[in-house]
């Protein structure tokens, strides 16, 4: 049998192991220390030191007034922690701008739960916007809907907005800043999978008040479990990082005067982050790379389209390359589950691992009693379509094998 063509491995440049000794050396193995520091500080440099002229020139809400700004100063200002998950960062996002019990919080319909499972957990009700067709993201002018029709049936505006990335693609960011700028609603984005990508030059994950990332193994890069929140400003990135270490307030005895969560990253995790970002420039190019490989491959293959960036002001990462059946294309092996199940069959047959586009939320039981506003994209999406291999390990070879199997499956 064929060698497994896994959907997304991690890779490793080869100096995260002089990061972890020097740790284990100096016995920082603990969710504090050098390498920690150090790891926040690479990520700042990519994000906020390292970025390009044309940053300064984007518009973008800036928190915490939310007025449309140009000034780079504001933007300088963010930093990053670094944090135990994804999920920790957005958690931690949700508990900074003060959403609480009885509050609600508007969330992107299409992603994984991790999105909008820390609404939960602050004991707020998530509110599902579906997506528009361009970029599989949050529908801005059904988000300006939602929200209107919230406050006529609630009395009170949501908390806060959930903007998702989707497999790296940047979201119509500018339009539903206007709408959050509009309602005066922060916007915290769920930036997880969209590590390197660009909306007009701008890093996804520093638009809003806040941007969560995730390291998880499969992501662009790893520290093999984590993530971080980006932050405003060195005053609620310190509140960030309180938060994240129990609240522990600076008494020479162990004192607590708000809830606090053990979301730190470990000092061992962090030195594979940096071992990770000596090579982040490589992944993002071999993801783009893979794309343009699938694009060139896939184009006279009738009926199986993939997901494009909409337009040159969208840079995804191509985290992970994804494409949709038109109606009326036959898969062999469907037995009424429809193309993308019959295909993720028929691949997995050839020993290539696919996934299902993500289940909406709304669609989710877990959620089933949550407020949503449905337009039909998602759940048309989920029903048609599948994402392919990608990543470091899928070369030249594996893809003549991913399509080969998929023009074999027709």
């Amino acid at each position: 049998m064929n060698e497994r063509i896994l959907l997304c491995l991690c890779h490793m440049s080869g100096k995260e192991m002089d990061f972890i000794n020097e740790a284990f050396a100096e016995n920082w193995v603990l969710p504090l220390g050098p390498n920690v520091n150090g790891f926040e500080k690479d990520l700042e440099h990519f994000f906020i030191s390292g970025e390009t002229d044309a940053k300064e020139e984007t518009t973008t809400v800036q928190a915490p007034d939310l007025k449309i700004s140009h000034d780079p100063t504001l933007f300088a200002q963010k930093r990053i922690v670094a944090l135990s998950a994804g999920t920790a960062a957005i958690h931690l996002g949700l508990v900074a701008l003060g959403v609480g019990h009885g509050d609600e919080v508007m969330v992107q319909s299409f992603t994984f739960s991790a999105s909008a499972n820390p609404v939960t957990y602050v004991g707020a009700t998530p509110v599902f916007v579906d997506s528009e067709p361009d970029t599989w993201n949050m529908d801005p002018s059904l988000l300006d809907e939602a929200i209107a029709d919230r406050i006529a049936k609630t009395g009170k505006k949501p908390k806060a907005i959930i903007p998702v990335y989707l497999y790296g693609m940047p979201a119509k960011i500018d339009e539903i800043l206007e709408v959050a700028a509009k309602w005066e609603i922060p916007v915290l984005e769920d930036s997880a999978e969209a590590f390197g990508s660009r909306y007009k030059g701008q890093y996804c994950g520093t638009f809003g008040r806040y941007g969560a990332l995730s390291f998880n193994g499969n992501k662009m890069i790893t520290t093999s479990g984590g993530g971080a929140l980006i932050c405003p400003d060195e005053g609620t990135a310190k509140l960030v990082t309180s938060y994240a270490t129990q609240s522990r307030e600076p008494y020479p005895w162990y004192q607590h005067e708000r809830i606090g969560y053990n979301y730190r990253l470990s000092n061992i995790s962090a030195g594979i982050g940096r071992g990770q970002m000596t090579i982040v420039d490589e992944h993002l190019a071999h993801h783009r790379y893979v794309q343009s490989r699938y694009r060139e491959l896939l184009a006279d293959i009738p009926g199986v389209e993939l997901h494009e960036n909409p337009g040159p002001e969208f840079d995804s990462n191509f985290w992970l390359c994804a494409i949709t059946f038109n109606d009326g294309v036959k898969v062999k092996g469907d037995d009424g589950c429809g193309a993308p199940e019959a295909m993720r069959r028929m691949l997995e047959k050839d020993n290539i691992e696919t996934r299902h586009l993500w289940k909406p939320m709304h669609l989710q039981p877990v959620f089933s009693g949550c407020p949503a506003y449905i337009n039909g994209i998602s759940e048309g999406l989920f029903n048609r379509g599948l994402c392919i291999p990608a990543g470091p390990y899928v070369g030249d070879a594996e893809i003549m094998r991913v399509v080969n199997s998929i023009k074999s499956a027709l």
